[in-house]
């Protein structure tokens, strides 16, 4: 099967396998895994900040954001379309207590001028902003990437109203690489960043917060706290070293592969690409054709194609190191059969 649901899908490389069973280990609840260290000391410098912690898991890494930047009652600002919103089980209402300011951006961008038009007065019936957050690139807008430009006019307006800005980065590596841009130029006007390791980069598990020296320490217990607190946590921290010194620049092998197909299923009768191609995620179109998104998944399936639907006629297929540029063609033949076959079908009908 050609798995194109997730860049999460990937498998870890031989030079990770080896690295899990040769990594020294210690207690993490301790501080005391050299493993762990060396990453979290590693991932601070590479992002430009004090000091790092190494988490379970992007949401993980979001919410402990979430929690150690607020108090109960607050009000956090986020894109309308953001992961934060979508795909965290409501879990900073549950956990933090606090809830979301959505801002409808263009292709996960917001306007310096609606966030700021998002920002409560000092007014008793009104929560206060505790946090603004923005996700970089953008899944549910594609891919996209927000320059550091753009997102420097958002942390700069949070500067002013002095409320802390978070970064969702989750494929940020994606951004950098793409735009020739080293990582600390989108990371360094954020108060805090949650990149992930198991995105793209091909470790099997785990994310990594970094800000200042008192975030963390914050972190680190909210952390504890969520039941994050690991062992012998450097069996999964030396793939996450690998993933970081080794697998950043092979993403724009990914980001051709989308274009590429992206170009293929393009030139498809029935179907269409939502959204230009940026990084390693496409949105295409299927609504020329008489089934539902479901249902084209289904015959992709069948095909030998593993696809996420992904909205009302949208499909969604993210490249990664797992997939070569042999198995694109094929998908683009795959997709080309299922299309033909849909449209003779309703002929026929």
């Amino acid at each position: 099967m050609i798995d194109l649901r997730s860049d999460t899908v990937t498998k870890p490389t031989e030079a990770m396998r080896a690295a899990m069973v040769d990594a020294v280990v210690g207690d993490d609840v301790y501080e005391d895994d050299p493993t762990v260290n060396d990453l979290e000391e590693y991932a601070a410098e590479l992002l430009g900040k004090e000091a790092a912690l190494f988490v379970t898991s992007g949401t993980q890494g979001n919410q402990i954001a979430v929690l150690a930047h607020c108090q109960p009652g607050n009000e956090v600002i986020m894109e309308a379309e953001s992961h934060i919103f979508h795909y965290e089980g409501a879990a900073i209402a549950a956990f933090a207590g606090v809830q979301p300011r959505t801002v409808y951006g263009v292709r996960g961008v917001m306007d310096v001028a609606d966030v700021e038009e998002a920002i409560r007065p000092d007014d008793i019936h009104a929560p206060e902003t505790g946090l603004i957050c923005m996700e970089n690139t953008h899944n549910r807008h594609g891919g996209t990437i927000i320059t550091p430009e753009e997102m420097r006019n958002v942390t700069d307006l949070g500067s002013r109203y002095q409320i802390p800005t978070h970064l969702d980065g989750a494929r940020l590596f994606h951004a950098s690489v793409a735009l020739g841009e080293p990582i600390k130029n989108f990371t360094e006007s954020f108060t805090t960043v949650q990149v992930c390791l198991s995105k793209g980069l091909g470790a099997p598990v785990g994310s990594i917060i970094a800000g200042d020296q008192t975030f963390i320490k914050s972190a680190r217990k909210w952390r504890k706290r969520l039941g994050g607190g690991m062992r012998q946590a450097g069996v999964i921290a030396a793939p996450g070293k690998i993933a970081l010194t080794d697998m950043i620049d092979r993403l724009e092998n990914d980001h051709t592969n989308a274009k590429r197909l992206a170009e293929g299923i393009g030139n498809i009768p029935g179907m269409g690409i939502h959204t230009p191609v940026e990084t390693n995620i496409i949105l295409v179109e299927t609504d020329g054709l008489q089934c539902t998104e479901k249902e084209f998944t289904q015959r992709l399936y069948s095909e030998g194609v593993l696809a996420n639907p992904y909205g009302k006629n949208i499909i969604h297929l993210v490249t990664h190191k797992d997939v070569t540029s042999t198995q694109i063609e094929a998908t683009i033949t795959a997709v080309e059969r299922v299309a033909k076959d849909n449209i003779h079908d309703e002929r026929k009908g």
